[in-house]
């Protein structure tokens, strides 16, 4: 091993707070002395830079060094948050965390060196979900927040979600401007931490969240419905279940395996929703219960996922894609009367169906599409309505400026209530949206890589000899997002806009994840639906193109 390498690792040990992770690298450091090249290379990947902080915040792999989610990198994440605030005009911070490993520990250093800026901290009285952190900013008048969380990560990971004032994620500039500060800390034993000084916060917080839960349903309007739910081992189910409760909606009945947080996250591979496997508990109890509904959060319950009743589906239940969640979501607030026509906008990003525009556009509403991720969602001016397809909805931006998946669930309730009390079902409702508008389909093709050099060579090479056609339709224009295209800032991003028989329109998105390490394709298609007995061949003509679209993408990008 280097010389240079292992200075910098015991100069590393020799600052770090956490005894767990010295004796980690301690270990890791005489093992490659002693001629271990796995232990050599691993620490060459943890040193082989710093853990880079962007508008996701932090988040990754715990462990110690720099490119590792430990106590060292959060107080140096956590003096540098502090001095942009200060210079911002100072103020209350507050801090959430959930259930994970060492998201307490991380959550008290950030209060620690918050205060020790001479800044105020609070921090939520236990673990909780992300919206009731991002409630908490804008109820409590706060400067900053920081959330503790990996969200849907593996058990492995562990991340720190800064917000603004205003309630929503960190955007350009300001995520560079803190990064800035965050490479200016010196040595951490110049980072003050007190041992006390900050507030822990009390109950009422959480109560004013719960109470504004119950005014995202319509007073007096149908309650008769059976859930089955499960918040993936996550914080979600006391939140859930006291909100529901206080809406007039029956307990949901809940997956006991997964009812109660659990950071090794037992049942699931991933835990998240939109994962293969990670569903079947819940669809098994709804099999043996037969709800209306099925719902679930994932483990910081911002995300909020469905099922509904489909004969024709494996099982009898089908999945309901973002997309299809969201379309719904938005028809029930237009039908419900919650919207205002002519001043109220929804909103959604450049990865998520077109749908909702046509909606928007039938109830006279506003629409605006943004970059990925709620950072942008939040901030469309006049905005009512938001989501996104990987499960994100925001259906309340003037109490939660991100998403929640706690209010999305009481909608997704009202909303099976309504279609319940009707004599309907959440399938026909979207049969009814195919009809109105165009079946819109939509699929993706998501490829995790070990190695993240992968992921650059995939774009470039993309860029570099763009496909001229894509399932069998002309790609009628490709625009490269990192230049900024219609409006919106520079990402990194490649959009190709598709044309051929049979379909009104078609796109693809591709893009490198900004939480994970995946390169992910987002495939739709909208195949016109001149009547009901047209919908079978729609559905199969768009099946077959969004399975074409992923082979020869897949092709075109070298997967």
């Amino acid at each position: 091993m280097p010389g240079e390498l292992a200075g910098r690792v015991r100069e590393w040990i020799g600052e770090d707070p956490d005894p767990a992770t010295r004796e980690e690298l301690a270990a890791l450091l005489a093992a490659a002395a002693g001629g271990d090249g796995t232990a050599g290379e691993e620490l060459a990947d943890r040193f082989s830079g710093t853990l880079e902080f962007g508008t996701a915040g932090l988040r990754g792999a715990m462990g110690g060094g720099p490119m590792r989610m430990n106590r060292a990198v959060v107080i140096r994440a956590a003096a540098g948050l502090s001095r942009y605030v200060a210079e911002q005009g100072g103020g209350l911070v507050v801090i959430g965390y959930d259930a994970r490993y060492l998201s307490e520990r991380f959550a008290r250093d950030t209060a620690a060196v918050v205060t020790g800026a001479g800044l105020r901290a609070a921090v939520l009285p236990r673990p909780l979900p992300t919206p009731v952190l991002a409630f908490a900013i804008r109820h409590l008048g706060a400067a900053a927040g920081v959330m503790v969380t990996a969200s849907h990560n593996p058990p492995q990971d562990n991340g720190y979600k800064v917000f603004l004032g205003d309630g929503s994620q960190i955007v350009p500039p300001a995520d560079a401007e803190i990064a800035a500060r965050i490479a200016a800390v010196g040595a951490l034993e110049s980072v003050p931490r007190p041992e006390h000084g900050w507030q822990v916060l009390g109950e009422d917080v959480l109560e004013a969240y719960l109470e504004r839960t119950a005014s995202v349903v319509a007073p007096g309007g149908p309650r008769e419905v059976s859930t089955v739910y499960t918040p993936l081992h996550g914080v979600g189910r006391e939140v859930l279940e006291t909100a529901f409760a206080r809406a007039g909606f029956p307990l949901p009945a809940v997956v006991a395996e997964q009812a109660d947080p659990d950071p090794d996250f037992p049942t699931v591979a991933f835990p998240n929703p939109e994962e293969p496997g990670a569903m079947d508990l819940a669809l098994r109890d709804a099999a043996a219960v037969g709800p209306d509904v099925v719902v679930a959060n994932d483990p910081d319950a911002d995300r909020c996922a469905a099922a509904v009743p489909d004969p024709a589906a494996e099982g009898g239940w089908r999945m309901l894609r973002g997309d299809e969640l969201g379309a719904l979501l938005a028809l029930h607030l237009v039908r419900r009367g919650a919207v205002e026509p002519g001043q109220d906008v929804f909103a959604a990003s450049i990865v998520s169906s077109s749908l909702l525009s046509r909606i928007a556009a039938a109830a006279g509403l506003g629409y605006e599409e943004t970059l990925t991720g709620f950072k942008w969602i939040s901030r469309v001016p006049g905005l009512r309505y938001g989501y996104e397809e990987a499960l994100g909805y925001c259906v309340d931006p003037d109490g939660v400026r991100d998403k929640d998946g706690v209010t999305a669930a009481l909608l997704v309730a009202e909303l099976a209530a309504s279609v319940k009390r009707e004599g309907g079902t959440l399938a026909g409702l979207l049969d009814e949206l195919a009809l109105a508008h165009g079946l819109h389909a939509t699929d993706q093709l998501s490829v995790r890589v070990a190695d993240l050099g992968l992921i650059g060579a995939a774009m470039a090479r993309l860029r570099e000899t763009p496909p001229q056609a894509l399932a069998g339709l002309a790609v009628a224009a490709a625009q490269d997002l990192a230049e900024g295209v219609d409006g919106l800032p520079p990402t990194d991003g490649l959009r190709y806009r598709l044309a051929g028989p049979d379909v009104d329109s078609a796109r693809v998105t591709v893009r490198p994840s900004g939480t994970e390490p995946k390169v992910k394709c987002y495939l739709e298609v909208v195949v016109p639906v001149p009547g009901a007995a047209a919908l079978p061949a729609a559905r199969a003509r768009a099946a077959d193109l969004l399975s074409r679209l992923k082979a020869d993408l897949s092709k075109a990008a070298g997967f």
